[in-house]
């Protein structure tokens, strides 16, 4: 057992004083405080945000009015009445004396018939916002042409009232399911790239020991099986470091604010009615899921010798994971659909899949429970395949970029026996 831990101290200390390690927790660390933050930042750069001059060369002077009391309250455009002719106005915006030349006409049913002049030839938010005001204003004088009264208007404007309603009192309304989708694909999200990064880890780890030689001291003072799993612990608690410095520094960060966040943003949400359970069933997904894919990775990464060599022998196991990931992304608007239930129980996409199931509807405990056993028991099965090959793998050096060399190392394990 001590050579457990120590090879799994190995592992932890050795990661979390790495570069890598510090600098990928100072940019997640920045991006959840700015995230935090983001109305402050987006008050910042609006508070530099220059007005937009407009020149206008009037021959309709009841939509210009019109316009002007539309952007009455817009305090980034300004309209300025040009009493000079077209081309004296084109100068003048060639010179950047001005933004924009927007030239006023009636067409012949007294309805707005614009030109905008402008030096640039990109996407023009001034361009958008005078176009859609000028939109409004065609509106009003058809309305007023066709003498349709403004009760009358208003009960043309009114949504027809369709209230949705479950037969089943214990399914979930509509605006429970919005919820829940959003926590759903946050936390989809995070396990995706979590196994992801981690996975790599553990498999980029244990090719550079080899590839170092080092593997040959670490195994010769605790046994492959041991350090294989030293490793996957190892990690996982690197990762739990890493999520933790960020949850409390963005705790720290939104701490000054909290009551406003929490009587806005997150009665907004509705996060505050979220059941404790999601959490729980989110927490042992994650850790299921993480050790399933730890285990693949780790196996993997025993079969090379080489870094360079890694990527295409965990081309497997990434591809198994987006294929989740993306099967996950279509049940969130079909939870119900039947190959999202198969797929909840396939162990390689159960920890995405039946989350979703848990997250979005009513799923019977029977099946949560079914779905875990069969995670738990790939995970075991792996778990003992994975150790044979581990066991092997560390002592195979050489070229190796392919799943064949899986049987050499079985039969290598069996010689060490």
């Amino acid at each position: 057992m001590n050579k457990f831990f120590l090879v799994l101290g190995h592992t932890y200390w050795t990661r979390l004083k790495s570069k890598a390690f510090i600098i990928t927790t100072i940019i997640m660390l920045v991006f959840v405080i700015g995230v935090a933050n983001i109305d402050s930042i987006i008050k910042l750069f609006d508070s530099d945000e220059e007005v937009s001059e407009v020149i206008v060369i009037d021959e309709a002077p009841v939509i210009y009015t019109g316009l002007e009391n539309s952007l009455e309250n817009d305090k980034k455009i300004s309209l300025i009445d040009y009493d000079k002719d077209i081309e004296a106005g084109k100068k003048s915006i060639e010179n950047e004396d001005y933004d924009a030349l927007l030239i006023l006409k009636e067409d012949k049913n007294s309805l707005p018939d614009a030109t905008y002049y402008t030096d640039s030839v990109t996407s023009d938010q001034v361009q958008s916002t005078l176009e859609a005001n000028l939109q409004m204003i065609k509106d009003s004088i058809l309305i007023e042409q066709a003498e349709i009264d403004e009760a009358t208007l208003e009960k043309m404007n009114e949504p027809v009232n369709l209230e949705k309603l479950a037969v089943d009192e214990s399914a979930k309304t509509e605006e429970e399911l919005n919820i829940a989708r959003g926590i759903v694909y946050v936390m989809i999200f995070i396990l995706y790239m979590a196994v992801i990064i981690y996975g790599q880890m553990i498999a980029t780890d244990v090719a550079t020991e080899k590839s170092s030689r080092v593997m040959e001291i670490l195994i010769s003072s605790a046994s492959p099986v041991t350090h294989m799993f030293a490793k996957i612990i190892g990690i996982a608690l690197l990762g739990i470091t890493q999520a933790a410095i960020i949850v409390i520094g963005g705790f720290l960060a939104i701490l000054p604010k909290l009551e406003d966040i929490k009587s806005g943003l997150f009665a907004e949400l509705g996060l505050e009615s979220i059941s404790p359970t999601l959490f729980i069933y989110a927490l042992i997904f994650f850790l299921l899921g993480y050790l399933l894919y730890a285990t693949i990775a780790a196996m993997f990464g025993s079969l090379v010798s080489r870094v360079e060599d890694l990527q295409q022998l965990l081309m497997p196991m990434f591809i198994l994971i987006i294929i989740g990931f993306f099967i996950a992304m279509f049940g969130l608007n079909v939870p119900e659909a039947t190959f999202i239930t198969i797929s909840s129980f396939i162990p390689f996409f159960s920890p995405m899949i039946m989350f979703l199931r848990v997250g979005m509807l009513e799923v019977p405990a029977w099946e949560i429970a079914l779905s875990i056993g069969i995670l738990i028991g790939t995970i075991v099965i792996l778990g003992l395949i994975g150790a044979r090959i581990y066991r092997g793998g560390v002592l195979m050096y050489g070229p190796s970029r392919s799943l064949k060399d899986i049987k050499n190392a079985v039969n290598l394990s069996k010689k060490e026996k």
